[in-house]
């Protein structure tokens, strides 16, 4: 068990209401800011097979991650492995899901709807989406390692939003990326130390 306090059922609860909190928060301050945290989300099936499919870049990476002897790679597998996994340990596959999509449309909804948005319509679309992506990473701060992964992941997500000009695109891929990042690492047999 990590030494966060929480427990396994606990934390999944939180971090649902956490990720919602991010939506609550996109929403209001894309209210503030003049750029509606939705204002590009579009239920469609077309929005949602490019989600799916635009998963499986990240999965190509972190299986790379999980396999590869680079140093601060093996660090942060060793920090996930020993503080993110066993505060969802136990959870059911209907939990981490919960999560993950949570995840997905809160923090979305407000690096892509909001913050994206809003820095592109000042800055321009490239520097909106580095700046987002930027702060993508540093919200995500657990190592260096893991901040720099989150905001490439950032650019990768806030270019399925200009490209695709439709919010389901990024909270799909991020949702089902977390989903499967979660149930891998708490699946997964414990590292021999």
């Amino acid at each position: 068990m990590s030494d966060t306090g929480a427990t396994p059922r606990a934390i999944v609860p939180l971090a649902i209401v956490f990720e919602g909190g991010l939506l609550v928060l996109a929403l209001g301050l894309g209210w503030l800011l003049d750029t509606p945290a939705l204002a590009t989300l579009r239920l469609t099936w077309q929005a949602a097979g490019w989600g799916v499919l635009a998963t499986a870049p990240p999965l190509l990476l972190m299986w790379w991650l999980v396999r590869t002897t680079w140093a601060p790679i093996r660090r942060l597998n060793h920090e996930i492995e020993h503080t993110v996994v066993p505060l969802f340990a136990g959870s059911t596959p209907l939990q981490l899901a919960a999560v993950a999509l949570a995840a997905g449309l809160g923090e979305e909804a407000l690096f892509r709807g909001v913050l994206q948005g809003a820095l592109a319509g000042w800055l321009g679309p490239l520097t909106g989406l580095a700046l987002a992506s930027l702060l993508f990473g540093l919200a995500h701060l657990i190592t260096p390692a893991y901040a720099i992964l989150a905001g490439a992941l950032g650019v990768y997500l806030g270019a399925l939003a200009i490209y695709s000009g439709n919010l389901l695109v990024p909270i799909l891929a991020h949702a089902l990326y977390d989903c499967a990042a979660l149930m891998y690492w708490t699946r997964k047999r414990p590292a021999t130390e």
